[in-house]
């Protein structure tokens, strides 16, 4: 199965409906928002097929290219829908509905899954680009949290984007949102110190002041609360899908006292092949972690034997994590078998204080 045509077939087909759904609403408006809720579900639910694992040291010389056709594609399209959305585009009430569903929905699957490579590239440019296209989702911050401190205190009680078991995704989101911020500027300012320059988040709020800045000069009033829309839109998606793949899932206390290393237990996975190609592969959580710098087409899948599977899709689990009560049974269920796994097979579990402290009352 060649990998690259595929994802640039999956991420870019979305953009391109939208580019046209502006001029022509109708019924390409409709094709986008069905391509981003429906017929991705449908590829993976009736053609079961997985990406198979690239070879070890593999490299995609078209990988990167791709990343800022992406992100590009990103910084060219939020300001186009905004205007479409709340300026004089001459569409209808429904059709502006469902452009704003439809590119959040791209905003939220793709851009931020684009930009989390790119600031895992080791690359100053690509690092930039990166921030950029968060900063426009007003998430700027999420370039040092998650680098900083998500990568360092996954599957713990120190890392805010680690979902508790019983935790709701509302109550989440806004632990999560605070924490993360609260958190990275702290870790950036201790890098920071003595250094000459800006503060990171002193650009992030200038990158997100003049995003806003651009959302009134194309609609106005309308056109500020549109941007805002689509940018939290966009960045609840990136944090919907840091709350599933972490859920209930916490390293171990080790008899020294200090946790253990993050390893590929800590995070659930998704194998399904048309939405891990949408999401350049971010369903394959593990594999980042233990390899962050792994380049998007070339992580792997672990053994079933060695970390958690999500029992659907990544984004159908996202959308059933809106439903509290149905998530909760759903994946009580499953950490009971993980567990019972973990248990059988000996590797270290959970001590008793995390997981009673890690309960969400």
């Amino acid at each position: 199965m060649p990998r690259m045509p595929l994802f640039a077939f999956a991420a870019l087909t979305p953009l391109w409906l939208i580019a046209i759904a502006v001029p022509f609403g109708g019924p390409w408006v409709v094709l986008a928002v069905l391509y981003m809720g429906l017929f991705t579900a449908l590829l993976d639910q009736f053609i079961p097929l997985v990406i198979p694992d690239a070879a070890e040291g593999a490299e995609f010389p078209a990988a990167d290219a791709l990343l800022v056709v992406l992100a590009l594609g990103h910084l060219i399209a939020f300001p186009i829908v905004v205007w479409a959305v709340a300026g004089p585009s001459g569409m209808m009430l429904w059709e502006r509905v469902l452009l704003l569903l439809a590119a959040g929905q791209w905003f939220g699957q793709v851009s931020n899954p684009c930009a989390h490579e790119l600031i895992h590239r080791g690359n100053r440019a690509f690092y930039a680009l990166g921030v950029v296209v968060y900063a426009t989702m007003l998430f700027g911050h999420h370039a040092s949290a998650h680098r900083l401190v998500h990568h360092r205190h996954a599957a713990s009680m120190q890392d805010p984007n680690t979902a508790r078991q019983g935790e709701s995704f509302y109550h989440f989101w806004r632990r999560a949102w605070v924490g993360s911020y609260r958190a990275g500027l702290r870790a950036e300012t201790e890098r920071r110190a003595g250094k000459a320059g800006l503060h990171p988040y002193a650009v992030y709020a200038l990158i997100s002041a003049v995003s806003l800045g651009a959302g009134f000069a194309l609609a106005g009033v309308a056109g500020v609360a549109v941007w805002l829309l689509l940018a939290v839109y966009g960045h609840s998606q990136l944090l919907l899908a840091d709350y599933v793949q972490h859920y209930g899932l916490l390293r171990a206390t080790l008899p020294n006292g200090k946790l253990e290393p993050v390893n590929a237990r800590h995070s659930w996975n998704a194998l399904q092949w048309y939405s891990s190609a949408l999401m350049l592969n971010a369903p394959r959580h593990s594999d980042h972690h233990a390899h962050p710098n792994r380049p998007y087409p070339a992580l792997r899948l672990p053994a079933r034997d060695d970390a958690p599977y999500l029992p659907y899709p990544l984004p159908l689990c996202c959308a059933l994590a809106l439903a509290p009560r149905l998530w909760q049974r759903m994946m009580a269920k499953s950490l009971r078998k993980w567990h019972a796994h973990i248990a059988v097979t000996g590797n270290p579990a959970p001590d008793a204080a995390s997981l009673a402290s890690a309960q969400q009352p």
